[in-house]
């Protein structure tokens, strides 16, 4: 509702943004993207726009066209935009994948940050520094490679990626360059970090008790975290909090990955807290916390 009051508002000065993807009726990204534009008092706009699988070329013609000044890139159209856009950072080549597109004089440039959001959220959540750390990340998946490459260019020590395909994993850990590798669950005991990239427990309901990893195999003194973020709180992080070891779920990837992306498009310092605070309104709202 209150991004309806909003578009009263719109004007022909106002400028465009969008998240798109299939579905996107769901995305967060309209909520924190307008949060942080009314907290700035800048005369922009997010909107969600469902674009079909397929369709991101011509999508990305039409925010060209259009004049947009940016859009961020959700499911399935990552690996899609990456290979149409006009320039890739470093982080979006090696990732192959964009989650931000920013138009700069009509180019379209493609960023990824949601490895470096992954990072933001742990320092706010955790006071976590990976460097030097020794990682256990699950799943070999899009958020699973975006934090691997993260961790290694943030200097852990090691990362072990942990995924029932084997090249998969391969794949993925060598994202982390020298320092990455594939291993099993005996990865655990030696981690300071260990984190859940996949998708298990998301929309968990009462009596669901489907876990990523077995919680009996993480001990007080290491940090997890649990990239889903809808609910708040799955079995897995529960399970964790329970045997005393610190547990935090995956809003705050979510959150900064958007920060980055609302500098990248404004060049002004995003308002986390206000973005924080509209997220948190918008999952309440939806069952989630």
């Amino acid at each position: 509702m209150a991004d309806q009051g909003r578009l009263s508002g719109v004007t022909g000065t106002t400028r465009l943004t969008a998240v798109i993807g299939a579905p996107v009726a769901h995305s967060l990204s309209p909520v924190l993207m307008n949060a942080a534009f009314a907290e700035h008092g800048l005369d922009w706009m997010c909107v969600a726009l469902e674009v079909a699988d397929g369709d991101s070329v011509r999508a990305l013609d039409g925010i060209r066209a259009l004049g947009f000044a940016g859009v961020s890139v959700t499911m399935p159209h990552k690996a899609a935009v990456a290979a149409a856009v006009d320039e890739l950072t470093e982080a979006a080549r090696q990732l192959d994948a964009v989650n931000c597109v920013v138009v700069e004089g009509g180019r379209l440039i493609g960023h990824n940050t949601d490895g470096g959001g992954f990072i933001d959220g742990l320092a706010h959540d955790a006071g976590f520094d990976p460097a030097g750390c020794r990682a256990v990340v699950v799943g070999a998946g899009g958020a699973a490679r975006a934090v691997v490459h993260a961790l290694g260019a943030a200097g852990a020590a090691d990362v072990a990626v942990l995924n029932r395909t084997a090249g998969r994993a391969e794949s993925a850990a060598a994202l982390a360059g020298g320092v990455g590798r594939v291993a099993g669950p005996e990865a655990v005991a030696g981690a300071d970090l260990v984190v859940n990239a996949t998708p298990v427990g998301m929309g968990s309901e009462p009596g669901d008790e489907a876990m990523p990893l077995d919680p009996g195999l993480l001990n007080p003194g290491q940090v997890a975290v649990d990239l889903v973020y809808h609910p708040l709180t799955t079995p897995w992080l529960d399970a964790l909090r329970s045997h005393g070891i610190e547990a935090h779920h995956g809003l705050s990837m979510l959150l900064f990955q958007a920060a980055r992306a609302f500098t990248l498009w404004t060049g002004e310092e995003a308002p986390v807290a206000a973005m924080e605070s509209a997220a948190r309104a918008a999952l309440t709202a939806r069952g989630a916390d």
